[in-house]
């Protein structure tokens, strides 16, 4: 049996929760990258035997769109999965159940499925320095609890909430742009996981195709790409009321 680790982590809060849930988990690890652009989706193969624990960011209560596409290209030939939606202490919404959705879509069988907290992304105020020690002793006894469940050869279903139809997905909203510092080393653009920075000359921005991620942000090793501080700000207000009280992890098992 392997364990697949199946991450969309642009920034890395969503890979801190996955790995604090999976390295409780038996099996021969088995990664999979739904950022990195570059990877034939199609090619990964699963086998009823294997488990897959699937882990998304949630942005505006939707799973990001290019993770569904990346997500439904796997073949999952009936692998047991565990969902996992991580999102900036604000609310995750409609994530789980389209996560869900999309997991089955590529043939995976929903046994277990987890709403996290991590670093908001953009506004990095809020929930800074999550997943902490508290939330990693709830992963891992939950991780347990979902061992017990697979060694038993219990594949019933959780209920996850949310609506479908799902709620209307968002903008883009804050499009990271380059500063004076930018060196066009096209760090950003290789690890960009929509393509939206052009590769030969970093500072064009295909503000369509951008989603928002800030991975560009978080890699560039100049420190060289910033969201507008005006927005930023606005952004921080918006949020300061529904992101200020501690929210904990949700398990459906």
């Amino acid at each position: 049996m392997k364990l697949y680790h199946i991450v969309f982590s642009p920034t890395g809060g969503t890979q801190k929760v996955a790995t604090a849930l999976a390295d409780a988990l038996e099996g021969e690890a088995a990664n999979v990258d739904l950022t990195d652009s570059s990877q034939d989706f199609s090619a990964v193969q699963l086998t009823q035997e294997d488990v897959a624990a699937i882990s998304v960011p949630s942005y505006g209560g939707r799973v990001p769109a290019v993770a569904v596409e990346r997500l439904t290209m796997l073949r999952g030939h009936g692998a047991r999965a565990i969902l996992v939606c991580v999102y900036g202490n604000r609310a995750y919404e409609d994530t789980l159940v389209e996560l869900e959705d999309a997991a089955k879509q590529a043939g995976f069988r929903v046994i277990a499925a987890v709403a996290a907290v991590a670093e908001h992304s953009i506004v990095r105020q809020f929930a800074a320095g999550r997943p902490d020690g508290q939330d990693a002793k709830q992963l891992a006894d939950f991780a347990r609890q979902i061992q017990a469940k697979l060694s038993a050869g219990d594949s019933t279903e959780p209920s996850v909430p949310g609506n479908r139809p799902y709620k209307k997905a968002g903008g883009a909203g804050m499009v990271p742009k380059p500063t004076k510092e930018c060196t066009n080393c096209g760090v950003c653009a290789a690890e960009c996981p929509t393509q939206a920075i052009d590769r030969e000359n970093p500072k064009k921005v295909d503000e369509k195709a951008c989603i928002s991620c800030m991975r560009c942000v978080s890699v560039c090793p100049h420190a060289a790409r910033k969201v507008s501080p005006v927005m930023l700000s606005a952004a921080s207000l918006m949020l300061k009321k529904v992101c200020s009280e501690r929210k904990d992890c949700e398990l459906f098992l």
